[in-house]
C-alpha cells in the first residue's frame, strides 16, 4: 500500500497531535502515524497511578487544543485521526521526487505500507523507551528490578527495602509514593539536581517572559533556598547553573517537589 500527503508526522504523542492540529488549521494535508494502539501512549500506558501534572495548565495545553477538553478520550475534531499500530521502519529522502518516503509495518495486518511526503516531521518523543543500564551483579540480584515506565504503585513493596535509582521527577515522586506505602526507601543521585515547588515554577515561567533568564534563576534560587534550606544535609547537591539556564541550555528539568523534600 502507498499513501500520498504533504506532511508524514512520526508519532502521536503530544508534539505529534499538536502538529496535526497547527497543521489541520492550515488546511495541510497530513498523516500521523503512532506504533501503539492509542496516542498518547505515555498517559495511558506507563504512568503510575499518582501521577498528575506538575505544572500550571496554561503552560501544558497543546496548541490550538484547550486543557478543557478531555484528550485521555477522543481525538479533537482538528487533529487527524492517527493511524495506528504502525511502526516505522525506514524513512528516506527521494532526491528525484523532492520527497521523504517512510515505510512502516502495519502489525495488525501484518503488511508493510509506504507513505510519501513533501515533509517528514518525526515526534518519537524522549521519553518513549526505558532504559535499565548493565549494571555488575545485576543478574545474580533475586528481588525485583523494574523500570519506572512499569511501576504502578508501593501496594506490594509496603515493609520492603526499595532502592530508586535516579533522581528526577519520576524517581523522587516514586520514592514519595513508596514511602506512602511503608517501604523503607533510599535514592540514588547521580549528578546535582535544582529542587522547586509547583509555584516555584510557575512564578519562573511568568518572569522569563520579562526579565532575563540570570535573573529568574537567582530570584527562584533564592526563595528555593528559604523553602527548604541547606539540602546537602540530605546528599542534595544543587547544580551551579541556574535551574531555567540548565533547561534551555541541556533539556533537564528541575525536581518540582510533591512532598518528597519533607
Amino acid at each position: 500500500m502507498k499513501q500520498e500527503t504533504v506532511v508524514v508526522i512520526m508519532g502521536a504523542g503530544p508534539a505529534g497531535i499538536a502538529t496535526s492540529a497547527c497543521l489541520n488549521l492550515l488546511t495541510i494535508p497530513n498523516i500521523v502515524l503512532e506504533r501503539e494502539d492509542c496516542y498518547a501512549s505515555l498517559w495511558k500506558k506507563k504512568a503510575y497511578d499518582r501521577l498528575k501534572l506538575h505544572l500550571a495548565k496554561n503552560f501544558c495545553q497543546l496548541h490550538h487544543i484547550s486543557f478543557t477538553l478531555p484528550l485521555p478520550t477522543f481525538v479533537p475534531k482538528n487533529i487527524v485521526d492517527p493511524l495506528y499500530q504502525r511502526s516505522v521502519e525506514s524513512e528516506r529522502y527521494d532526491r528525484s521526487t523532492q520527497k521523504w518516503v517512510v515505510t512502516a509495518k502495519n502489525s495488525v495486518l501484518r503488511l508493510v505500507e509506504e507513505y510519501v511526503g513533501e515533509f517528514l516531521v518525526v515526534a518519537t518523543d524522549e521519553n518513549s523507551e526505558g532504559y535499565i543500564p548493565n549494571i555488575y551483579g545485576l543478574d545474580n540480584f533475586n528481588g525485583l528490578v523494574i523500570h519506572s515506565s512499569e511501576y504502578e504503585n508501593g501496594k506490594k513493596l509496603g515493609d520492603e527495602k526499595v532502592l530508586v535509582v535516579g533522581a528526577g521527577n519520576s524517581g523522587m515522586e516514586i520514592a514519595y509514593d513508596l514511602c506512602n506505602w511503608g517501604a523503607q526507601t533510599s535514592i540514588v543521585i547521580r549528578i546535582p539536581i535544582h529542587v522547586l515547588t509547583k509555584e516555584l515554577v510557575q512564578l519562573g515561567m511568568y518572569l522569563l517572559k520579562y526579565i532575563p533568564c540570570t535573573f529568574v534563576d537567582k530570584m527562584v534560587l533564592t526563595l528555593s533556598k528559604l523553602l527548604y534550606g541547606d539540602l546537602d544535609r540530605y546528599g542534595i547537591q544543587r547544580q551551579r547553573k541556574g535551574p531555567f539556564s540548565l533547561k534551555k541550555d541541556t533539556g533537564r528539568s528541575p525536581v518540582i517537589d510533591v512532598g518528597t523534600i519533607s
